[in-house]
């Protein structure tokens, strides 16, 4: 049918993620670090992302496009709370907490950017690099993440389910590209949280380099499992 659906212009995008948490209908996602329309049958073509975009790459189009599907979207959403991913699951943590020391702790982040979908292929700080690959909540999990992880390492982060892409393929081209020497995966204990995990040994077999790779699994607890 002809209607009225978003059109987004991935040259402005600067996926900024703030469209996505804008749309009610979860019609957008991001895709290697660009807004996409996801289903377009999610979207209502009232445009709630439109404001949301600081960089007016989102705009309205008349063209034929399969009708606004309501229903599937109250059913998407109702799956989301009640029969989402365990990784999902609310609980509360309750600890003893030491009074804070008087000196902060100091970053050991030793580079910049740190996302897998904006880290360049060739960064000079990669060759000859001990390499991290975490998921993005581990840090927040594990309370010497810094010390225990980061410290030394070249640190790379990212969720494959918020993210909804695949790391495989441009992990494989920064193991091909550079000399990494090691590489440590840090997960969390949920299954989403095995995608990572995955692109990883994707990518190694990929890019044809035998690097040395071991995985840290971390409970939602913060407790180091392997």
């Amino acid at each position: 049918m002809l209607r009225r659906i978003i059109k987004i212009d991935e040259e402005k995008c600067s996926g900024c993620g703030l469209c996505v948490r804008a749309c009610h209908e979860g019609a957008i996602g991001l895709v290697e670090g660009k807004a996409r329309l996801m289903r377009e049958d999610y979207c209502d073509g009232l445009g709630d992302c439109l404001p949301a975009c600081p960089e007016n790459a989102i705009s309205f189009e008349e063209r034929e496009a399969p009708a606004y599907n309501e229903a599937a979207v109250l059913a998407a959403k109702k799956n989301a709370v009640h029969a989402g991913c365990p990784g999902t699951a609310v609980k509360a943590v309750v600890r003893n907490m030491p009074e804070p020391a008087a000196e902060r702790t100091a970053s050991c982040l030793g580079q910049w950017p740190v996302q897998i979908k904006l880290v360049p292929i060739n960064a000079p700080f990669f060759n000859g690099a001990d390499l991290l690959i975490a998921a993005d909540c581990a840090a927040y999990a594990y309370g010497s993440f810094h010390e225990d992880f980061i410290r030394g390492r070249i640190c790379l982060i990212g969720c494959p389910k918020l993210d909804q892409t695949d790391y495989a393929e441009k992990l494989a081209e920064i193991f091909a590209a550079n000399h990494i020497k090691s590489i440590t995966v840090a997960r969390m204990q949920v299954p989403c949280c095995g995608g990572l995990e995955n692109a990883v040994k994707r990518a190694l077999l990929a890019s044809g380099k035998s690097i040395p790779c071991k995985v840290a699994v971390i409970s939602t607890d913060g407790k180091l499992l392997d």
